[in-house]
């Protein structure tokens, strides 16, 4: 049983000064051009679904039973709205073509295979074709690309900046660069299949071998298809994206890619120019000079030229999948050349190991990597009763060096939404975790399309299954469609919670993207709390944040059944760095300016007396 004081849902508390002035972030080791004065705040959206108003969702269902959105559905007025909740940054997922079971042969595109497709609406990271786009979010899918680059204007005309996927690990497993510029070859075109490793291929192969497709897979639920056979020609076979060496994979493997090589030799030694020591503290120009002039593996070059295809477009960054799969000396290589074309490019890595952080920020020269493995597991944990928040201390203290380059987030494509029963149970239990995740560093905060109205991902897709929304299916967003308002934009179906939840995601974003202290200094006041406030429940955490001209407390009561009351103690140490003199200090709720409490500073040691009630916050200022 789980017990009563570490059930979680919650409160944040935020005290504010007067007067608040931009104070600029340390200067950011991975792009020195560029001065981040603000929180960024991104949105991610999965672009074949945002615009769908079709609500069959029907499992398996195709494009005529379930509808698809497309590039058309990001209006003038959508994008405004995104804007005007608070974000920076639009995260277009699912851009690139990608393998998909659908006919689009008149206009040029070969057939894939379903024994090699994840769904039927296809993996977003299974890309077939680096310099198009998916047919399936156009209205004319012969002008897909035209199509798209007047989003990228559209993007930029509401005052919003926009990133694309680029999966440099794997490729579709039947990749096709039919509109490959002029002196750009294929993948795999030049490369020797007679043997498995050699540092110009950009595949690894199995010799004297055919590639089978894994037992138990049931393409299209076992619908009828004339490619549906079992079978897929690929001789010799390749390894297969996640570095399966086998012939035939496993189904939980993922076998509808094929993994790329960047002259890393089977054994994992390196076949490349390697970064002299002392470079992690080069700068980007640096870091480009030293590849200028060397040999390196033709991936390499491959994928510069389709990020800077792309950056010319007007992209201005890109999210980069399973980044710690590829050497970070491929990423100095690539981002420091799309640093020399665009130097505020935003460049975000999926990295999950901790003991690599450092080397692909400085190294590699990432601006911001996800902050999965410590930061939001050490939140899931605690919303579910599993873990006291305590450890949120320790993390910071650990990540104090990169914590700006640490990207957080709570929801987006690959995890469970935040809603779902599966994590925090409801939108209100995870309303703490919001705020928590929003104040306590200053790097860009993240949210997935449909989050701010409590989309719990319910729907069984077909491939794709409950408490994720399916990124493999053409499905419906209920809560999100609502939002959409069958293409208003204005909220017009919401239920009276899911406008209320939209509104404390719209006020706490743009505070925090306004917010100065949330772009300087952090200390919990966790402890000294723990150790000697009464009432300080162990589902409690407390932090504060500071700039020259902003001081915040952040109170957060995961405790999500319990209104609790105590006396909060901002310790001496903190009432001096903030120059605090003896006195009382009257403080106003900013985010729904419905309260009023007093903060008393007595011998140097403030005192403010707290009412939290679940899932309530608020944000005080003097």
């Amino acid at each position: 049983m789980i017990k009563k004081t570490i059930l979680i849902a919650g409160i944040s508390l935020i005290l504010l000064t007067a007067a608040c002035k931009t104070a600029a972030l340390p200067m950011n080791t991975a792009k020195e051009n560029t001065k981040v004065e603000n929180k960024i705040v991104v949105y991610q959206i999965f672009t074949r679904l945002f615009g769908n108003k079709n609500a069959a969702n029907k499992p398996w269902g195709t494009i005529e039973e379930n509808g698809v959105g497309k590039f058309n559905d990001f209006t003038a007025k959508a994008l405004k709205e995104i804007k005007d909740l608070g974000a920076n940054y639009i995260w277009y997922t699912g851009v690139p073509h990608h393998a998909l079971v659908r006919d689009y042969t008149s206009i040029g595109i070969s057939n894939d295979d379903p024994d090699v497709v994840k769904g039927r609406a296809g993996s977003p990271y299974a890309v077939k074709d680096y310099y198009n786009v998916n047919p399936d979010l156009a209205v004319n899918p012969a002008n897909r690309l035209v199509e798209f680059e007047a989003l990228i204007t559209r993007t930029h005309d509401a005052g919003l900046k926009l990133l694309i996927d680029i999966v440099p690990n794997h490729i579709a497993r039947k990749y096709e660069g039919r509109n490959n510029p002029a002196g750009v070859t294929d993948f795999g075109a030049n490369d020797d299949v007679t043997v498995e490793y050699k540092r110009d291929n950009n595949f690894y192969y199995i010799a004297n071998s055919k590639f089978e497709v894994p037992d138990t897979v049931k393409p299209l639920n076992g619908e009828a298809n004339p490619l549906s056979d079992g079978k897929f020609t690929e001789i010799p076979a390749k390894w297969t994206g996640n570095g399966s060496r086998m012939a035939k994979p496993d189904k939980n493997d993922w076998y509808e890619t094929v993994k790329v090589n960047y002259g890393i030799r089977p054994d994992g030694s390196k076949d490349f120019p390697e970064l002299p020591a002392g470079f992690d503290t080069k700068s980007v120009a640096e870091h480009f000079e030293f590849w200028q002039g060397k040999d390196v593996p033709d991936s390499w070059k491959k994928f510069k030229d389709i990020a800077l295809f792309w950056t010319a477009k007007g992209v201005d960054g890109f999210r980069y999948d399973m980044a710690e799969m590829v050497p970070y000396e491929f990423w100095s290589y690539m981002n420091s050349a799309i640093k020399m074309k665009n130097p505020d490019a935003f460049l975000l890595a999926e990295v999950y190991n901790p003991k690599e952080y450092r080397n692909y920020i400085r190294l590699g020269k990432m601006d911001y990597l996800y902050d999965k493995v410590e930061t939001y597991d050490k939140l899931k944990e605690v919303i579910q009763g599993k873990s006291l928040p305590d450890g949120l201390s320790d993390i910071q203290k650990g990540m104090k060096d990169i914590e700006q380059h640490m990207l957080q987030f709570l929801d987006n494509h690959d995890e469970q939404r935040l809603s779902s029963p599966e994590f925090a149970g409801s939108p209100e239990k995870g309303k703490p975790l919001m705020v928590v995740s929003t104040t306590i560093s200053s790097a860009p905060t993240m949210i997935y399309f449909g989050q701010e109205v409590g989309e719990a991902g319910n729907e069984n897709g077909g491939f794709g299954t409950h408490s994720r929304t399916s990124i493999f299916d053409y499905v419906g967003v209920p809560s999100h469609q609502r939002w959409m308002n069958n293409g208003k934009f204005d909220g017009g179906q919401l239920t009276d919670k899911e406008k209320a939840l939209r509104d404390f995601y719209k006020r706490l974003l743009n505070f925090s993207n306004s917010s100065s202290a949330l772009m300087g200094e952090f200390q919990e006041i966790q402890t000294v709390n723990r150790q000697s406030t009464v009432g300080f429940d162990p589902g409690i955490y407390a932090f504060t944040r500071w700039s020259d001209t902003q001081k915040l407390i952040v109170v957060s009561n995961f405790s999500w059944i319990t209104t609790s009351s105590f006396e909060l103690k901002i310790p001496a140490d903190v009432i001096g760095k903030w120059n605090l003199k003896d006195g009382d200090y009257t403080i106003t709720d900013q985010l729904y300016r419905n309260s009023t409490i007093q903060l008393k500073v007595v011998k140097g040691e403030g005192k403010a007396q707290i009412k939290i009630a679940p899932s309530e916050s608020f944000i005080y200022q003097l």
